[in-house]
């Protein structure tokens, strides 16, 4: 990536190449981001309709111009999570891959993949602007300028500025991920952090089917068809065939072992075979809850630790949401009147269990 110094624009209008031209007085110091707070899902959404609106309210064509590299930057930043500097750093050119749906970010780069659909809206908006200002140069701009506008467009929709700083984004997309079930040690690889707690078993997985679980996750929330709670996304370790059914046993992301029952007629339909990759959901209504020790007496194959996060008392159901080690989000239904006898609350260890017939296998 081409390494660049940012510049600083005039207060009534940009200067350089690398400052859109743009109306408005600069604004000073910039707030520093509250680094505990982020913005959650229907926020960030609020901060990019402002930016499409942003964009069509104005009637020069060149303003209109440098909004629309503004923009271009903030839906990178937003579904990247990548830094201000790495985006800024970018060469559209070359480290954005548009066949194999990925950006490449930092140094030493990391893949980020992203949704066929946010990459078509990229292709375009670089294709409308590189006439005029070089695909190379499209995202040369000064960093504070960018960062100004980024505060303005969220003033416009009620949100405080200092959350439209792209450190927010970037955390607020970490965010999103994890709570989208995205394993935690998948999200710190796509932020670019070093992780030297990875597992052992996390380390099994090879780059290119990283990618491809991640790519899942991506397009999985772009189309938005479907809930991803209980859901684990992970590569078949063994199948034992008998007569009828068939025990599978898969490894997540995260590490944890998931052991499945279906029948051979499923296991050839799917064509299911060590080294798969595939996602298994279990309904809450299945998940059983424990405290104590590990229930290794219990008859059920899947135990998995973690801590309660939420509780939603009903009439008649109780609704617990237990966050497992690496981040992922499950979500058990209980009698109320079980909840009672069980007295969980927010912070409790507890075990999530539950039986391989409940567990549902679902091919892409």
């Amino acid at each position: 990536m081409k390494t660049r110094k940012g510049m600083k624009p005039k207060a009534s209008e940009a200067t350089g190449p690398g400052s859109p031209p743009e109306e408005g007085p600069a604004r000073g110091i910039r707030p520093m981001p509250d680094p505990d707070k982020t913005l959650d899902s229907i926020q960030l959404d609020a901060l990019e309709q402002s930016f499409r609106k942003w964009i069509t309210a104005t009637p020069r064509r060149d303003v209109h111009r440098s909004r629309r590299r503004i923009f271009l930057i903030f839906l990178i930043i937003r579904y990247s999570g990548g830094k201000l500097s790495e985006v800024l750093g970018l060469d559209p050119t070359r480290d954005i891959d548009f066949e194999d749906r990925f950006v490449r970010l930092g140094r030493p780069p990391r893949q980020v993949q992203l949704s066929e659909t946010l990459l078509a809206e990229i292709r375009g908006l670089i294709a409308e602007s590189a006439a005029e200002d070089g695909p190379r140069q499209l995202l040369d701009v000064d960093p504070g300028f960018v960062r100004r506008k980024f505060y303005e467009r969220a003033e416009a929709c009620g949100i405080p500025k200092q959350l439209g700083a792209p450190e927010i984004l970037r955390k607020s997309r970490a965010v999103e991920w994890m709570q989208n079930h995205m394993p935690l040690p998948v999200v710190q690889r796509l932020l670019g952090h070093s992780t030297p707690n990875l597992t052992s078993a996390y380390v099994a997985f090879s780059e290119a089917e990283i990618q491809q679980a991640t790519r899942h996750f991506m397009e999985k929330e772009s189309a938005r068809s479907t809930s991803a709670r209980n859901a684990f996304f992970g590569k078949i370790q063994m199948i034992q065939q008998g007569d009828i059914q068939s025990r599978v046993e898969i490894l997540t992301l995260g590490g944890h072992r998931i052991t499945t029952v279906i029948t051979n007629d499923s296991l050839k339909r799917l064509e299911l075979g060590p080294g798969r990759l595939i996602t298994a959901e279990i309904k809450a209504p299945w998940v059983m809850l424990h405290q104590g020790d590990d229930p290794r007496g219990w008859s059920a194959d899947n135990r998995i630790e973690g801590r309660v996060e939420r509780i939603t008392t009903g009439e008649i159901n109780t609704e617990c949401i237990v966050r497992i080690s690496d981040g992922t989000a499950v979500c058990a239904v209980v009698t109320t009147e079980s909840a009672r006898r069980l007295a969980l609350a927010k912070g409790d260890a507890v075990w999530v269990v539950f039986n391989s017939h409940s567990v549902v296998l679902l091919s892409d």
